[in-house]
């Protein structure tokens, strides 16, 4: 009986703490765009004796269920998840491949049922099979036209790829000479050609696990974002995480290029 109580009086004390947080966030900036690396699904699995690391990417995708429910409730208007890159794509086991592409499948189309949130793919389809594409285009047009939460999935996604894209992509909608082409290149022409153009770049960067690296994510949109690292893995985030990553973000005075 006293474990249950200890128990409760800890719910009681943090759903008190997570309330006053939100209180103090209330009139603070916060940003338009949080990108999240999720980081740590196969050490969480692995930490709780599971032979399979799927079940660390079933509990880190449920997360970010979660995570996306807490950006909606306090304004966010784009939340990117990142969730596969290519070096993934070379860097796993064809069973683990296998089992995270139907993850983030049927992640892809419970967003799409979800409140008035707007799905995007932003990566590549190279290297990602017939039914994952399938299952993110569906989500796509499911919610063209929503317009709440923005949320970008990043699938098969490289930031340096993701720069070459852009390039080839200005190249070919080029109809000058090569010179011609050398005096219209802007940093504001090749942001327009991302798989994010339009959108604004992300104001804060979260990376659970610990881990302080950007791993090829969002190198050009991050050039003056916040970053804030959680030491909890990815499906262990909670909400008071966020709240307190929001609230650094608040404190801090924003420097563009000094």
């Amino acid at each position: 009986m006293s474990g249950t109580g200890e128990s409760a009086g800890r719910g009681f004390l943090y759903d008190l703490y997570t309330s006053r947080l939100k209180r103090s966030l209330a009139a603070a900036p916060r940003p338009r765009h949080v990108a999240m690396i999720i980081d740590g699904n196969r050490r969480w699995a692995r930490m709780r004796g599971y032979s399979s690391a799927a079940h660390g990417h079933t509990a880190g995708a449920l997360k970010m269920h979660e995570f996306l429910a807490w950006c909606d409730d306090l304004g966010i208007e784009v939340a990117t998840l990142y969730l596969l890159s290519t070096d993934n794509l070379t860097g796993r086991s064809a069973d683990e491949l296998e089992q995270l592409f139907a993850i983030i499948a049927d992640l892809a189309d419970d967003l799409s049922h979800t409140r008035d949130w707007r799905v995007q793919h932003v990566g590549s389809d190279e290297g990602l099979p017939a039914p994952l594409v399938a299952a993110i285009r569906a989500a796509e047009a499911r919610t063209r036209d929503h317009t709440g939460l923005h949320v970008n999935l990043a699938v098969g996604y490289g930031g340096r790829r993701e720069i070459v894209d852009a390039i080839r992509s200005i190249v070919r909608s080029h109809h000058g000479t090569l010179d011609d082409l050398a005096d219209v290149l802007t940093p504001e022409l090749i942001g327009e050609h991302l798989y994010t153009g339009g959108q604004p770049d992300p104001d804060l960067v979260i990376r659970t696990s610990g881990e302080q690296r950007l791993s090829d994510f969002m190198l050009w949109q991050s050039a003056h974002s916040e970053f804030y690292f959680v030491e909890a893995l990815g499906p262990d985030l909670r909400q008071v995480d966020f709240l307190r990553a929001l609230r650094d973000f608040a404190r801090r005075e924003r420097r563009y290029g000094g």
